[in-house]
């Protein structure tokens, strides 16, 4: 039935496509592109009765790790999926207010990307948080489908395009066909896991305690994975164990080679896996169309190179792949037919 009211509130709103990441928020608007870059960081106060939202995304990561005791940072995804379902919520309010300039009567239809392995209760999850921040409708699109349609790779032809998509919380590796994903993995190691494997390192190595934003600075600019003299150097401040005090001291490339490796290795055999689970007509696109990387950790230095000595395949790496995701969510929310055959319920 058709409600004045309803296209209303249609004609007030932008349709969004949220790319609902462990590290940061990434928002497309319908007609406009990406419009909002943000980290996924909350910074509440914790009073006698109730939490107050005082920061969010920018302003709260330069929080992290230098809050006093009734204030806390809180990354509110873990994994790929909401751990605290509150400052989720009040996160995406925050957001899609930005957005639309404060506009409270604002209801838009909403696209929001999701892990391949992600259960129902965790599906459920991601609608709810959405609904509550003020959406009309929900529509929910795997990650790598997002990351495949936002890499410009022929998703709807019958061939194979193959994806490794490295965000901060998950790796997807997915291999699609027709619209459709013919394999997905889903693991949890990605650029979060690397960070805490530097911070462990330095800890261990050093004597050094240093927060994850130091650890991420440094997977980012001296992060690589085949490592070769001469090694990049950096000057790294923490807090000395023994003695207690500020320190500063010089690490490489080499040792951070070193410390994320595990990851690395785990990221590989599962795309390793992936190949091997490959119907034959697909694995013979594969070789003729390689695999496309997107993520913050398709940027890793040397990644690709690493990928094409253990599986012998071309690789490329997206135009942009921090907002492949978002990218490939927008336009499925600008052509609704390709939303369609993409969506998952």
């Amino acid at each position: 039935m058709f409600s004045p009211l309803s296209s209303l509130f249609g004609w007030l709103s932008n349709d969004l496509a949220i790319d609902l990441g462990t590290a940061n928020t990434l928002v497309y608007v319908k007609g406009k592109g990406i419009v909002l870059r943000e980290p996924s960081v909350v910074a509440v106060r914790k009073d006698f009765r109730t939490n107050k939202v005082l920061a969010v995304g920018k302003e709260a990561k330069m929080m992290l790790g230098r809050t006093p005791g009734n204030i806390v940072a809180i990354r509110p995804i873990k994994d790929g999926v909401i751990a605290d379902f509150e400052v989720t919520e009040a996160m995406l309010s925050y957001f899609i207010r930005k957005i639309h300039n404060r506009r409270a009567l604002v209801h838009p239809r909403i696209i929001v990307s999701v892990p391949s392995g992600i259960t129902q209760v965790e599906k459920r999850a991601v609608r709810e948080s959405a609904e509550s921040a003020g959406a009309r409708e929900v529509y929910l699109i795997e990650e790598p489908m997002a990351a495949a349609i936002g890499a410009g790779l022929p998703i709807t032809e019958p061939m194979a395009s193959m994806i490794v998509d490295i965000g901060g919380g998950t790796t997807e590796v997915a291999i699609i066909s027709l619209a459709g994903i013919v394999y997905a993995k889903s693991v949890r190691v990605a650029g979060d896991k690397m960070d805490e494997a530097i911070l462990q390192h330095i800890k261990r190595k050093h004597n050094l305690a240093i927060g994850e934003h130091t650890a991420e600075i440094i997977k980012t600019s001296i992060g690589n994975v085949i490592a070769e003299p001469p090694y990049e150097t950096m000057d790294i401040k923490g807090r000395d164990l023994v003695s207690g005090v500020p320190k500063t001291l010089t690490i490489d490339s080499s040792e951070i080679m070193y410390a994320i490796g595990e990851q690395i290795d785990s990221i590989i055999e599962t795309v390793k896996i992936a190949l091997e689970s490959t119907p034959p007509e697909l694995s013979a696109d594969i070789v003729d169309q390689g695999i496309v990387l997107t993520g913050g950790g398709g940027l890793l230095k040397n990644l690709d190179r690493r990928l094409k000595d253990e599986t012998g395949l071309p690789i490329i790496i997206a135009d942009d792949p921090l907002s492949s995701v978002v990218l490939g969510s927008g336009k499925a929310l600008e052509n609704i037919d390709v939303l369609r055959e993409v969506m998952i319920d």
